[in-house]
C-alpha cells in the first residue's frame, strides 16, 4: 500500500504538484535566482580553480568546530565584515541552515520573536524549534508590528524581530521604519538578505546599504550564495558576542560539517567581480527595470516581478506556452504563495530584446 497516494491525488487535482525537472539546458532563464548571470562566467569559475589548487585539501572534512574551519573560510569571512561594515561574520552550508541556525538558538526562554508573515520557510519551520514565544506580525506592516509589541502582557527578556530585506515572491522591500522600532524597543533586528545583498544598495550590498543604516551592536545580517553571489551557502554577520554565541549553541553550525571550500571559495571570487564592476552592474538593473515600468506598468524595486494570475491551471499553461517560445519563467502556486503567480526574474545576462518579447507576452 502507497501510504502518500491519497495526498498526492489531492494535490495533484488541484495543480499543485510539483516536481524535479531537466529543463532544456538552451531555454532562456527569466527563472532562477542567478539575478547577476554570474553562474556563466566561466572566467570566474576558472579563477576559483586556480585558488584552490595551493591549497592543501579541498574538502572542508569536518565541522568548523573540530578542524573543518578553512583560511578560505576566513577570508571570505573577512571580506564581508569589511564591506558590509559589521564587527564579526561567519560562513553557514547553506540559507536554510543559515535560519534554523539563527531563529533555533537566539529565541531563548522569555525571549519573545516578531517575524514577518512572509519570511521564508525555513524561518517559519525554525520558529517550531525555539524556546521562547513567537508572534507573527503582517507582511511589511510596521504598525501592527509595534501594536503587537505594545500588546505583550510581559517584559521579555529580549525582543527580536524576523523581516527580510527583499522579500522572494513579491520582490518588495522591507521598509526602514523597521530599524527605527528596533532601536525604540531594544530589539534585535535579524535580517534576510538572500535576495537583496548584491541587488539593491549603493554599493549592491543590500538592506542595511540601500538605506545607509551604520551596523549596530543589535543588528544580525544574514545571506546566501546561492543567488546574486552564484554560489552556494551563506552567511551571517553581527557583533562579536552573537557570533560567538552561534559558534556555542546554533546546532547547524556546530554539528554540520563545514560549507564546501569551493563554494566559498566562488564566493568570494564573485564578489570582488561585484564591487569591482558594480556601477555597470546598477545601470544594467535599472534599464531592466525600465523596461518592465514601460510594459507592465510594474515599478520593480529589486529583479524580482511577480505577475498576479490567481488560477493555478492558467499559471501552468502561461508557463509551458514560453518555453515552447524558449523562455522559462517561475510558475509558484501554493502554499509558496496565496494566488499563483508567473514570478518573473529579470536577471543581467537576457538580453533586452529577449526580455521585451517576454513582458508583452505577459501584458497580452
Amino acid at each position: 500500500m502507497n501510504y502518500y497516494e491519497k495526498e498526492l491525488n489531492i494535490i495533484n487535482k488541484s495543480n499543485r504538484l510539483r516536481k524535479r525537472k531537466l529543463f532544456d539546458k538552451d531555454l532562456i532563464d527569466l527563472a532562477s535566482n542567478d539575478y547577476l548571470g554570474l553562474s556563466t562566467k566561466k572566467s570566474l569559475l576558472k579563477k576559483t580553480y586556480k585558488n584552490l589548487k595551493i591549497e592543501k585539501s579541498f574538502s572542508p572534512k569536518a565541522s568548523m568546530l573540530v578542524n573543518g574551519y578553512s583560511t578560505i573560510h576566513r577570508k571570505f569571512e573577512k571580506k564581508l565584515c569589511k564591506l558590509n561594515k559589521f564587527e564579526e561574520g561567519i560562513v553557514v552550508g547553506s540559507g536554510f541552515l543559515a535560519n534554523i541556525s539563527l531563529i533555533e538558538s537566539l529565541v531563548r526562554k522569555k525571549d519573545v520573536l516578531f517575524i514577518d508573515e512572509q519570511y521564508h520557510a525555513s524561518g517559519m519551520l525554525a520558529t517550531k524549534l525555539v524556546q521562547g514565544e513567537v508572534v507573527v506580525f503582517k507582511h511589511n506592516d510596521t504598525e501592527d508590528l509595534k501594536d503587537k509589541i505594545d500588546a505583550l502582557s510581559y517584559t521579555p527578556n529580549r525582543i527580536i524581530i524576523a523581516i527580510e530585506g527583499v522579500y522572494s515572491m513579491g520582490g518588495d522591500i522591507a521598509p526602514k521604519e523597521f530599524n527605527d522600532i528596533a532601536s525604540l524597543y531594544n530589539a534585535i533586528l535579524l535580517v534576510d538578505e538572500a535576495h537583496s545583498s548584491g541587488v539593491i544598495g549603493q554599493n549592491l550590498l543590500g538592506w542595511f546599504d540601500y538605506y545607509d543604516i551604520k551596523p549596530q551592536s543589535n543588528h544580525i545580517k544574514m545571506g546566501t550564495l546561492g543567488k546574486a553571489y552564484g554560489s552556494y551557502g551563506a552567511y551571517i554577520l553581527s557583533s562579536h558576542n552573537i557570533i560567538s554565541f552561534l559558534e556555542n549553541r546554533a546546532k547547524p553550525i556546530i554539528y554540520g560539517t563545514a560549507p564546501s571550500l569551493f563554494d566559498i571559495a566562488l564566493a568570494l571570487t564573485n564578489l570582488k567581480y561585484l564591487q569591482k564592476h558594480k556601477k555597470e552592474i546598477k545601470n544594467r538593473i535599472i534599464k531592466n527595470q525600465k523596461i518592465v515600468q514601460k510594459y507592465l506598468n510594474v515599478n520593480a524595486k529589486s529583479l524580482i516581478v511577480p505577475v498576479e494570475i490567481g488560477d493555478n491551471k492558467k499559471v501552468m499553461a502561461i508557463q509551458k506556452e514560453l518555453i515552447e517560445k524558449g523562455y522559462l519563467v517561475g510558475a509558484i502556486r501554493q502554499p509558496t504563495v496565496s494566488k499563483a503567480i508567473i514570478r518573473l526574474i529579470i536577471k543581467l545576462d537576457i538580453k533586452k530584446k529577449d526580455l521585451k518579447e517576454v513582458v508583452r507576452y505577459l501584458k497580452k
